[in-house]
């Protein structure tokens, strides 16, 4: 894609929205798709040896297929995942994989990019410790699918629950990247515009985005730190593709408005009313523990001209290339996408699963996409690629920092 290209996808405020929003269709959460255009000129990830043929088993192949991946598994004996730093992700994954199995889970939570300098380091010196990550698009698209870390993940899906499309809400499974086959959606949740508190904030007192640049709101709005790789990136991109540079420009370099990378800092920030207004608060970590407690929290879903954003939070996976533990790797992976590793790991990760046979008691309804409703989706593959990164680089500099 050439500069005038680019410009063309990426120029006028509607002709940019329009490419990167999700239409919820059906029985709440099944979307059709926008940028996900293959990635021209990205060289492929490098691979390990090709998996034994999985996918298109029936009867007694698959069975004795994943026969042979468990008895590989719990010979290897245990698999090294990255994941979210939820606690709860943490224990129930490892624990339920553990009982299902008999292969221990070493869990490693935190940010992708503290996990990528750590692989490069490692991989430099011909180490290969970790097997599989589920986490965000952002460093997916831009550090470990062009950096070639990752083995093609569809031809290793054995189990019929993984493989069958009447299982999930697409009628398909959704690889987000331009191949198919590397990066496997597994959740999918809409995102509020905005959270406030109602000691310092009335409910319906904002009633467009651009109420966001009222000087009486300069020092009181908060977000997740848009400068690092995240969901702060996403908010960040997220509006100026939906309305132009010298909005974000004017919030981000005259509003004072305040960054923090830990997720409890935010919330506290808005239980207590220090920023009374957090945009694009996380429902798991920032909204649902602050209802859950009784905070004056009100949640705005959406403001005219600006949708709820479509996000799969940490719910990307990968297998990455020469893995320690190829055996229980795909074990892993194929349990995470099936009905029970799903639902173990959307339950504690707060998120809504796309497998369409189970039902997301656990979170709120403004988090399930509804049909006929348009959502801007935050996790494409074009949108990743070109948007993010360019944005922190500028809020940087406004900022001087």
């Amino acid at each position: 894609m050439d500069g005038r290209q680019r410009r063309a996808m990426l120029g006028g405020r509607l002709g940019r929205r329009a490419l990167l929003r999700l239409a919820a269709l059906g029985g709440g959460a099944a979307l059709l798709g926008g940028c996900q255009a293959p990635a021209p000129g990205a060289p492929p990830p490098a691979t390990s040896p090709p998996a034994p043929p999985a996918g298109t088993a029936t009867g007694a192949d698959w069975e004795r297929q994943w026969a042979d991946l468990i008895e590989g598994a719990r010979r290897e004996g245990t698999v090294v995942f990255s994941g979210p730093p939820t606690p709860e992700v943490r224990a129930q994954v490892a624990a339920r994989f553990k009982d299902r199995f008999g292969v221990d889970v070493e869990y490693l939570g935190g940010r992708r990019g503290d996990l990528l300098t750590r692989l490069r380091s490692e991989r430099a010196a011909g180490l290969y410790t970790v097997d599989v990550v589920v986490g965000g698009a952002q460093t997916i698209v831009v550090e470990f699918y062009p950096e070639g870390m990752i083995d093609p993940l569809r031809p290793v899906l054995i189990h019929p629950e993984v493989t069958d499309p009447a299982h999930w809400k697409l009628g398909r499974l959704w690889f987000i990247d331009p191949d198919d086959t590397y990066a496997l959606r597994l959740v999918n949740n809409v995102q509020p515009v905005l959270g406030i508190n109602t000691t310092r904030i009335q409910p319906g007192e904002i009633t467009s985005p651009q109420d966001l640049l009222n000087p009486k709101y300069k020092g009181l709005i908060a977000q997740d730190d848009p400068t690092v790789s995240g969901s702060g990136s996403n908010t960040a991109a997220f509006l100026q593709v939906t309305f132009g540079e010298d909005f974000i420009h004017r919030l981000y370099g005259d509003q004072q408005v305040g960054f923090t990378r830990d997720r409890r800092q935010l919330a506290d920030w808005l239980g207590r009313g220090t920023y009374p207004i957090v945009l694009n608060p996380t429902p798991s970590d920032v909204l649902g523990p602050l209802q859950r407690d009784g905070f004056p929290v009100a949640v705005v879903t959406s403001l005219p001209g600006l949708p709820g954003s479509m996000t799969a939070g940490s719910g990307i996976a990968i297998l990455l290339n020469r893995a320690p533990h190829p055996n229980a790797a795909r074990l892993l992976i194929n349990w995470l996408a099936s009905r029970e590793g799903l639902e173990v790991y959307a339950r504690a990760e707060h998120s809504v699963p796309l497998r369409n046979d189970i039902d997301p008691t656990w979170v709120e309804s403004y988090e399930i996409p509804q049909p006929g409703v348009e959502y801007f989706d935050t996790f494409g593959w074009e949108f990743s690629k070109l948007e993010r990164a360019p944005i922190s680089e500028k809020i940087k500099s406004w900022r001087g920092s």
